[in-house]
């Protein structure tokens, strides 16, 4: 019997999951097709800066990062942090855990890892072909046109996986286009995450856009408060911490103009402790006696700007301010910068297998499915293992199927 032929569309972190699960079993012949001239443009880009791949912290807690974690723990329980690292070690590639729990190659980029993969699974006969952009998609035939020789085909699949990704970064592959192949019935719309937020500053912190609040607590409204920091930008303020309030954020705007997100500037001191050395130093310059009580310049600045001056010589008012300092989000960042995206396929279009239930033998995976998770290792580990769980799918489908 002839091996059954799958199409995979999309070179990305899931699609090449996908891709090396059904390679392991040696008896499908794979085709990834990638729009772009070469595989993984995101997950390299993402690598610049150290590649923070999957987060070894417990389990529980790790699904738990998810919006949809009761969705997606069956998933992330077949290939979590610990599977990553043995993975990644069967391609050469050691790995460490930073103090934060991250998890990094040893070489901190994403390159190499991204040769290893790509050279396994052509060795397991998986072929690729670059700039070849898929037009259609009709049952499981798909239109798809060589960018090189400006010739479209059409081509038929046993079955067809769609690994085609989110809306972020669209100049590196994931432009969405693949929602006019589907009922737009079963996509929740996209909207940004991981991205930075939309302040109103006044012209006097210009001089500190691009610093850090280092050492701050976060959160909105009864939302756990999160640790870490965050920079103040000429739009607004971005990095992981308010990253990680995006979701609690975006539920606020989805029927108010604005939202409040609370910062505690001195998240060491308690009010009481702040109130005292405020009061210690009533006559020292206000510069002088918030440098002394451990405010930055950044801080400071920050201060100035958001609190109202009748406030600043009340000890009272200024110890709650430092612990609970007011900022009024007026929104996003396009959603063409953010990192990653809520929204997509919904989760109830899919069954257990990931195959779409009004499209036989048509699976999905990865961003372009309608999950979110902040920064630190969960995105691409929730990219991998729902690669991995399309390719058991078609598996188990195609099993099915000859067992009637």
């Amino acid at each position: 019997m002839p091996n059954k032929q799958v199409a995979i569309i999309g070179a990305g972190p899931a699609g090449l999951a996908c891709a090396e699960v059904l390679s392991e079993l040696g008896v499908y012949d794979i085709t990834v097709y990638e729009q772009k001239p070469s595989a993984a443009r995101k997950f390299l880009m993402a690598g610049k800066t150290g590649l923070n791949i999957s987060h070894n912290e417990d389990l529980d807690i790790f699904i738990s990062r998810y919006d949809h974690p009761d969705w997606l723990a069956p998933m992330i329980q077949k290939f979590h942090a610990k599977e990553i690292q043995a993975w990644m070690q069967g391609l050469a590639i050691e790995s460490y855990v930073g103090s934060s729990g991250r998890i990094f190659p040893n070489e901190m980029k994403a390159a190499p890892l991204l040769r290893a993969w790509l050279k396994r699974l052509q060795e397991r006969g998986v072929k690729f072909f670059y700039r070849h952009q898929v037009l259609s998609l009709q049952d499981r035939s798909l239109t798809i046109l060589d960018l090189l020789q400006q010739q479209p085909k059409t081509i038929y699949a046993d079955a067809i996986v769609l690994a085609c990704g989110a809306v972020s970064w669209p100049e590196l592959g994931s432009d969405g286009k693949w929602q006019n192949w589907l009922d737009s019935s079963v996509i929740q719309p996209f909207q940004p995450s991981n991205v930075g937020v939309l302040v109103n500053w006044s012209a006097y912190l210009q001089p500190i856009f691009g610093q850090p609040l280092k050492r701050i607590q976060a959160w909105v409204e009864d939302q756990p408060r999160q640790f870490g920091e965050m920079v103040i930008s000429h739009y607004g303020l971005e990095g992981g911490l308010v990253y990680r309030c995006n979701r609690a954020l975006r539920e606020i705007l989805r029927t108010q103009s604005s939202a409040i997100l609370y910062l505690d500037l001195l998240p060491d001191l308690n009010q009481t402790q702040i109130l005292q050395k405020l009061q210690q130093g009533k006559k020292q310059s206000l510069n002088t006696l918030w440098q002394k009580i451990g405010l930055d310049k950044t801080k400071i600045a920050l201060i100035r700007d958001v609190v109202s001056k009748a406030d600043w010589n009340d000890v009272l008012k200024m110890a709650q301010h430092i612990k609970q300092l007011a900022i009024q989000v007026q929104g996003f960042r396009p959603i063409e910068e953010a990192i990653s995206c809520a929204g997509g396929i919904q989760l109830d279009a899919l069954d257990e297998n990931l195959m779409l239930k009004h499209n036989h033998l048509i699976f999905a995976c990865g961003e372009m499915l309608d999950w979110d998770a902040p920064t630190g290792g969960y995105l691409l580990t929730a990219c991998l293992a729902t690669g991995r769980q399309a390719g058991i799918g078609i598996h188990q489908a195609f099993n099915a199927t000859e067992t009637r």
